[in-house]
């Protein structure tokens, strides 16, 4: 990758050579950290050699084993990103479901929820699209994450999600359940499966809903694309200009497409195998459950915790990992 991007025209397609260079910065420390650890291997082998069992420096040596293991099991960690897509970006939408006023609210918390999780690791996110409730809340969001292994993390959350707690919204401070539903999708530059012509696609511009500033809001910069064969329906309104957010929005459009692709080719290996399951808005992934008591509880793997506060301020890579590590199983 390296010898590609020092090439004469490496620069043309600026997209694809961003792509490139995040990548070479990844594997870059990446080889650092291995290295990093071999020479710690050597120098706790040589120590090993010298030293007796019961003195100060074996004790030294002891605490340092314990630092060298939390470092191979985040390396361990990360050989369960190795999926095909595990490194690429990721489109995110999040959508109101059952439950009214509480279920925008509940849309609302998650994308807070994520926001803190990308401001932990690093990841960068962009809202490109959102509709907001008349009373509070978020009806539907949408948002690019960039950083590394950002699909490999967030491929995790895709599925609907269940709160229960005392809702705010109503006189009697009653229980509520409410649901919303999270589609993880990974930015894809290149599909060579599917094609989109541009015959097959339909482009409307409209005003900005959005937060306002230079251009949005005072001109039709907000664009919508319906891909006809398949009447799949992406927009985006946050960019300042028209062509930017055509740009966004035919990104989006094709991580769409490519799901698509993979879960009809999914289906037909499972109508091969003499399978079939039903997707159902109610069969959730995971419950967050506040109120008679805390616990979050991911019904794919098992893992629960009782700090559901913590998870809501963004503390999700324990469900995350457990999500891996059963996927590899």
């Amino acid at each position: 990758m390296e010898a590609e991007s020092s090439k004469e025209g490496f620069w043309n397609d600026s997209q694809k050579a961003s792509g490139i260079m995040q990548e070479i910065e990844e594997l870059r420390k990446e080889i650092s950290e291995l290295s990093s650890l071999e020479t710690e291997i050597d120098e706790l082998i040589e120590m090993s050699e010298i030293i007796s069992a019961d003195s100060v420096e074996a004790l030294e040596m002891q605490g340092r084993i314990v630092e060298f293991e939390k470092e191979i099991e985040k390396l361990e960690f990360k050989i369960l990103l190795g999926g095909e897509y595990d490194r690429n970006n990721v489109i995110m939408a999040i959508h109101a479901g059952a439950g009214g006023v509480d279920a925008q609210d509940w849309t609302e918390m998650l994308l807070r929820m994520y926001l803190r999780f990308c401001e932990k690791k690093g990841f960068s996110a962009k809202i490109l699209s959102e509709s907001r409730g008349s009373e509070a809340g978020i009806k539907s969001v949408t948002l690019e994450i960039v950083g590394a292994y950002a699909y490999g993390y967030f491929q995790s959350e895709a599925g609907v999600h269940r709160l229960v707690r005392l809702s705010p919204f109503n006189s009697d401070n009653l229980r509520q359940t409410s649901f919303a539903l999270v589609e993880i999708l990974p930015v894809i530059s290149n599909m060579e499966e599917v094609e989109i012509s541009q015959q097959d696609i339909r482009v409307d511009v409209y005003r900005s809903s959005g937060a306002g500033g230079q251009s949005v809001n005072t001109t039709d910069s907000a664009v919508r694309i319906t891909h006809i064969p398949t009447q799949i329906v992406v927009t985006c309104q946050n960019e300042r200009s028209q062509l930017q957010n055509k740009e966004q929005a035919m990104k989006i459009l094709r991580a769409k497409l490519h799901q698509k692709y993979l879960t009809e080719r999914e289906e037909e290996k499972k109508k091969l195998r003499g399978e079939f399951s039903s997707a159902e808005w109610g069969s959730q992934i995971r419950s967050y459950v506040v109120h008679p008591y805390k616990m979050v509880k991911d019904h794919r793997t098992k893992y629960e915790t009782t700090n559901a506060e913590g998870v809501l301020n963004g503390d999700l890579q324990n469900f995350m990992e457990a999500y891996l590590k059963n996927m590899k199983k």
